[in-house]
Formats: structure tokens, sequence, C-alpha cells
């Protein structure tokens, strides 16, 4: 079965495939500029006609208001998991299928999106695999260079169809059922709820298998100066299983500087900057020794990505900045 896009001939920069609505310049790799209308895809074929063709790996939409979309908000899937991947090929399958598993058995609809962050190993064959026999809304974003997970992150974000986003770690330490605390949250109008391994955030917060004592140390310590500058009251602001609603996702991300692993911080610094509402529910979280996180100058180059944050703050830089809203393109089967 493939499906058409509705927007006429398609422009084609290598496999990136860019099919402009109005007018406006598109730059291979790059993000279209936010005042022109515009779909794009990564595609395996030189001209597809087709989704199909592109194997699934839909991009993004850019109108220039989230009125102008032509996806209508009953037809959006009530949840988008987003996992961002790296060098994931010994662990993500699993991961995937739990997610997978989880998800089918939900009355709500959903879709999963997986965003490969310029993986040097087979990666994209064990999505590949995973996704070859499944039913659903499946779909991943293979690109071929490293950026860091902030910005894997912030693409898989704008890119999701759905009311509202979840992005979770590839290597399940904080398992996709922790979903149903927090659904029990948005329900009741939390704009954004994330999960917290800290029992001084909420009560059952719990580190089934803890990290090592000198990343706990180096974890705290940082925390503390991560609440002085950034983020005040919240003391796990890096557990990677956070939920937005639909408005708070595409005010947050396309404002978003920080492309590796503080972009946690910045998010949840915005967050409190325009008012939306923060839930908390505990994690059952498993260490997995394997992180891409390891040195001590990892944790430097974090504290000093947070002064830098403040910074931005401080100066205004987000407001300068023009929010951007994403959907996507409707689609007909065939």
């Amino acid at each position: 079965m493939a499906s058409k896009v509705l927007y006429g001939r398609a422009e084609v920069l290598g496999y990136l495939i860019l099919i402009p609505k109005s007018r406006g310049k598109a730059f291979p790799g790059q993000y279209p500029a936010v005042d022109f209308q515009t779909v794009c895809f990564y595609s395996s074929q030189p001209n597809p006609s087709t989704i199909n063709q592109a194997k699934y790996n839909l991009i993004c939409l850019y109108p220039r208001s989230d009125s102008d979309s032509m996806f209508k908000s009953d037809e959006r899937p009530f949840l988008s998991v987003i996992v961002p991947a790296y060098n994931e090929e010994k662990r993500i399958a699993k991961t995937l299928n739990a997610i997978y598993k989880y998800l089918a058995l939900k009355t709500f609809s959903w879709e999963l999106l997986i965003v490969i962050d310029g993986a040097t190993d087979n990666t994209i064959g064990q999505v590949l695999d995973f996704a070859k026999d499944k039913e659903g809304e499946i779909r991943w974003i293979d690109r071929k260079e490293n950026r860091g997970k902030g910005y894997t992150v912030r693409e898989g974000m704008l890119a999701a169809n759905g009311s509202y986003c979840l992005f979770t770690d590839a290597d399940n330490s904080t398992d996709i059922s922790h979903f149903d605390q927090m659904e029990l949250l948005i329900r009741s109008g939390k704009d954004i709820v994330i999960c917290s391994r800290d029992s001084k955030d909420v009560a059952g917060a719990c580190q089934a298998i803890p990290q090592p004592f000198h990343k706990r140390l180096l974890g705290n310590i940082g925390n503390l100066i991560i609440q002085f500058i950034a983020v005040p009251g919240i003391w796990d602001t890096q557990c990677g299983f956070k939920l937005f609603s639909r408005e708070a996702a595409l005010k947050i991300f396309p404002l978003i500087q920080n492309e590796r692993w503080m972009f946690d911080v910045e998010v949840l610094a915005l967050a409190r900057r325009y008012d939306y509402s923060i839930g908390i529910v505990p994690a059952y979280w498993i260490d997995d020794p394997r992180t891409n996180v390891h040195s001590l100058l990892d944790y430097v180059d974090s504290l000093l990505q947070t002064f830098k944050i403040r910074w931005h703050m401080m100066t205004g830089l987000y407001e300068r900045l023009p929010s951007v809203s994403v959907n996507m393109p409707t689609l007909v089967d065939e």
C-alpha cells in the first residue's frame, strides 16, 4: 500500500526530497525557512513518487501556523513515542518490541518514531527488522550525520503527529509502562509530565539498579548547580522519559539551542519561562552501564552548557527566535 503526497512535484536535493507548497528556498540537510510551507522527507530512492518508496522516513511539514495544517486535530494519533538512537544495534530491538507490545494493547491511537543520530553501527538494520512485520504507524529518520541527543529529540518532536509527544531513551532504562501514570496527569490538565528518579521530586521514585557511586555523586552536585542556575525545584532534570502536549512541544522545541545532553535542562527552563504546568511521576529506573555519557569532561561540559542556557535566558535570546508550528501532510492511501 502506497501513500501519495498531495503537494505536487518534488524538488530533489540528493536524497532529501523537498515538496514546496509556496514560495521559498530550502537547503539540503537543514530546516526550511519558517515562513514557508514545505514537506520534506529522506528517501532511499533518488526521485520517489510515493511515501512508500521513501520507506516511511517522513520528516516534517512547516506551515505558517498550526491552523494551516491539513491534518485535522481529531485525526491525529493521541500519542507519538519518539526514540532517539545512536549506535544502539545491541539493545534497540528489545526496547522497540517492548514499546510496540505496550502500545498494541492500548485503545488510543499512536505512532512510533525512531530517530537515528548518525549511527556508525547497524542500528538502522535493527529498526528495519523490527518494523517489517508490524502493524501500526511506525516511522524512522535515518540521519547520517551525528548531531547529538538534543538535536535528535528536537527533530523527532517536530516530526511527530500526536496530540501528545513522549520521548524515551533507546536503552529502556525507564519502561514505557510509566506512561500509565503520565496519562492520568495529562488528562487532568498538565501540559508536561516528566519521570524522576529522585524521591525528593516525588514519592516512590526508585533506581532499581542504580548508577555507580561516582556518577551519582557528580550528578547530585551537578543538579544543585542546575537548580540554582536554571530549573529550581526539580531534582532530576535528566531522566530521558518526558511527555509534552502538542502545544507545549511546538512552543518549546523550535527554540532549543543545545544539541547534546543538556537539552533537558533547556526544555524545562523554557517550560517554566512560558508557564507550562509540569507534573512528575516516579521512575522505576534501571541503569544501563553502556550509556554514551562517561567521562568527567562530559559532566564539566554539561555544567558549562547550563550556564549558557542561563545566559540565553538573561539576554532574551528565546524571545528573539521565531516560533514554529509543525504538522504532517495529509496522505491518501491507494
